[in-house]
């Protein structure tokens, strides 16, 4: 059993199970709120699933692409998660989640993924479809670009809001349970943060 924490939009967060499925999953939608609402998702889906700390084999972590302080939030929360259980941190990109759950729902054909990326930017990863599994191929992506200049306009598109902590989780036992490879262990920012390192203090004149 593990459990899936992402962050990369709104903040979801699920107890699953190879066998029996998605056991527990909560949300919260407002991407502003992520630091504030994760302890106690993390607890609720706990205590939701039943599934006592000790059960768990793995915690999943959503690698976006998402914006850098949000993203951040579900990535420190699963790593430090990880090290008080004593379990591995498995890292999924966060994209394939919304386009395992659109295939599984009868999506033919290719797929663009889209998600906020704030500054009037969008993050997107394109898809030829499924494999044998029923993961998601990656065609293209995951980047960044404006509303108006995404590439792949030739194909379906979704725009999600929140990814699925619960698929996020399931793509992970597949994953697993049939030695395919996790993803790196490499924050999606795909640009900078919004600050900038101080060039030292400023210098007063009398």
């Amino acid at each position: 059993m593990l459990l899936a924490i992402d962050t990369s939009s709104g903040t979801s967060v699920a107890v699953v199970d190879r066998d029996a499925g998605v056991l527990s999953e909560v949300v919260e939608a407002d991407t502003m709120r992520h630091a504030e609402v994760i302890g106690t998702l993390i607890r609720e889906a706990l205590d939701l699933s039943g599934v006592p700390v000790s059960a768990l084999s793995g915690v999943v972590a959503g690698m976006g692409p998402g914006p850098f302080t949000g993203l951040r939030v579900g990535i420190a929360a699963a790593k430090a998660f990880a090290i008080g259980a004593g379990r591995p941190l498995v890292p999924v990109v966060s994209h394939d989640a919304i386009a395992a759950e659109r295939f599984a729902a009868g999506q033919e054909g290719p797929l663009l993924v889209v998600t906020d990326a704030r500054r009037r930017e969008r993050y997107w990863t394109a898809y030829s479809g499924v494999d044998e599994l029923g993961l998601p191929i990656r065609l293209d992506g995951p980047g960044l670009g404006k509303p108006d200049e995404l590439p792949h306009s030739g194909i379906a598109r979704v725009d999600a809001t929140v990814v699925s902590a619960g698929r996020l989780g399931m793509i992970a036992e597949i994953r697993y349970a049939n030695k395919r490879p996790f993803d790196a262990d490499e924050p999606l920012y795909l640009r900078s943060p919004d600050v900038t390192l101080s060039a030292g203090p400023k210098r007063v004149s009398a």
